[in-house]
């Protein structure tokens, strides 16, 4: 099934934002969310590419390849030694080619299609912003003890966090990344709880810890913020309520100014992450240009390894590694899927492709705990990826209101996060669900700080609430099918082990 592509990756709108005209007064000497110019890709020649070249033994990267990259007419802009992988940028045709003969070369490929790009931006448009009125009503209808906006956030108690935050608000022990489009710490729901020392900029594919690096820049993507939020947003009498309001939340920037999140970018992410002390990565993006990396296409296949092997290293280091699903109804337990977007950055067409053999990275990566979405009636949201051995676990996401109308005093049903600039919006996607998952794995590490990651996904399965198949699922009611679940109650293709429970992450 086909389905059409959004172009931020795992969220699908941005239909409402709020602004609170006391915000930053919160934050004394403020300054704005753009991003320094700096943050940009390197300059490079209008015709380079950028590259990544996998070592044999996942270690380390021999003087002999280093010279026979320069010998092909390649520049090396950084080395991931502890994984093997070696970041390049080069302008001849042929040099995954060449290098992929190199004795000690497992595999290499071009990250992308479209030359490296410049640092210009180009303005995405601004969230609509609601009513006064809107807001004032939020605020006076929050009940003792609530955030102001808390009563939109159906989804807490879809997760039952608002009774598990009058047990714990999590430990500020534990590290959340939000490797994603950039975090503006300086929101004040995301300020108090802001860890800078595991923040950088990972755009170029190797770290820029300039001051303020990790935001997003003026005209691009406030899905980092929204995400940070619905994980980490301080409970502090003011805007929303995190899953888990008590940790810290750092954040990664690997989407570019264009929008794309490419392999290098994403493979710095998940290192850094591993060499600060993260406890837990959200990952609510694919890895562009590729929805679906096959395994048979020499540039694809390093790209798969070259992520794998990242992923592999942060969860050695101790990182919960979570990821978004995807937003395009696929059945990624199916034979075939027809990818009509790949490559994004080039020139796009139908591909009959196996989702076995052709990887959605880092969603479908060993390891990786995959989330589908679901919406305020507790069903798979309407665009939410499933498949049966792949969802691991479902979270709120939300879906068109018109489909899953939440109970009042919530009027949307989308989730409420903040947005750059000490603002408040709603957005929907598997980008959405994939953070509630995550600051419930935060919750749970908050409990059993000395616990390893296979434990805490182990506790995160365990404590799931059991959700059967949805059947039949005709999410519009046009008498139609939808998708098909399957599996029972305890793991199935649309809820995996069932629904994230946050209040079972701070009792059990």
């Amino acid at each position: 099934m086909t389905a059409s592509h959004p172009r931020h990756r795992r969220a699908l709108v941005v239909p409402a934002g709020m602004a609170l005209a006391t915000a930053l007064a919160f934050l004394p000497n403020t300054a704005a969310t753009a991003a320094p110019a700096h943050q940009g890709a390197p300059s490079a020649d209008a015709a380079s590419l950028s590259y990544v070249v996998n070592v044999r033994g996942g270690h380390g990267a021999p003087a002999h390849v280093k010279k026979a990259i320069a010998k092909a007419g390649g520049t090396i802009v950084t080395s991931y030694e502890k994984i093997g992988v070696i970041v390049v940028h080069a302008s001849d045709a042929d040099f995954a080619k060449t290098i992929r003969k190199v004795p000690g070369v497992q595999s290499a490929g071009a990250t992308r299609n479209a030359p490296l790009p410049s640092a210009a931006t180009t303005d995405l448009g601004s969230p609509k912003v609601l009513s006064a009125a809107e807001v004032a009503e939020a605020t006076e209808e929050a009940a003792a003890g609530q955030d102001p906006l808390q009563n939109l956030q159906w989804d807490l108690p879809a997760i039952k966090a608002d009774k598990a935050h009058e047990k714990s608000l999590g430990s500020p022990k534990v590290t959340v990344a939000v490797i994603d489009t950039g975090v503006d710490d300086t929101h004040p729901d995301i300020a108090p709880n802001f860890d800078r020392a595991a923040s950088v900029n990972c755009v170029a594919g190797k770290p820029d810890t300039s001051e303020g690096a990790w935001r997003p820049g003026a005209a691009e993507s406030p899905h980092g913020t929204h995400v940070a939020g619905e994980i980490a947003a301080a409970k502090n009498g003011v805007g929303m309520t995190g899953v888990a309001p008590g940790v810290k939340v750092s954040g990664i920037k690997v989407s570019n100014p264009d929008g794309y999140f490419y392999t290098e970018a994403v493979v710095c992410g998940f290192m850094w992450a591993a060499e600060h002390g993260v406890d837990v990565t959200n990952n609510s993006y694919y890895t562009d240009p590729w929805y679906f990396n096959c395994k048979n296409d020499p540039d694809q296949k390093a790209l798969v390894e070259a992520v794998s092997r990242a992923t592999r290293y942060a969860e050695r280091k101790g990182a919960v590694n979570v990821a978004a699903a995807g937003n395009e109804n696929y059945d990624l337990a199916s034979d075939s899927i027809t990818d009509p977007v790949s490559p994004n950055d080039g020139a796009p067409s139908d591909r009959e492709i196996d989702p076995s053999e052709c990887l959605d990275i880092p969603t479908q990566l060993p390891g990786v705990v995959t989330v589908a979405s679901t919406g305020a009636k507790g069903l798979k949201s309407s665009f939410s990826n499933y498949g049966r051995g792949v969802v691991d676990i479902a979270a709120p996401g939300g879906d068109s209101t018109a489909l899953q109308t939440p109970e009042p005093p919530a009027t949307s049903g989308l989730i409420l996060g903040p947005l750059p600039g000490g603002r408040w919006g709603y957005m929907a996607g598997t980008s959405m669900a994939s953070p509630h998952v995550a600051g419930v794995a935060a919750l749970i590490k908050s409990k059993h700080p000395y616990a390893p990651p296979a434990l805490v996904k182990a506790l995160l399965y365990a404590q799931a609430d059991a959700t059967a198949c949805t059947k039949p699922y005709d999410i519009d009611n046009d008498g139609k099918v939808d998708a098909v679940c399957e599996g029972p109650k305890n793991r199935n293709g649309f809820y995996g082990w069932g629904m994230a429970d946050a209040l079972d992450a701070v009792t059990r």
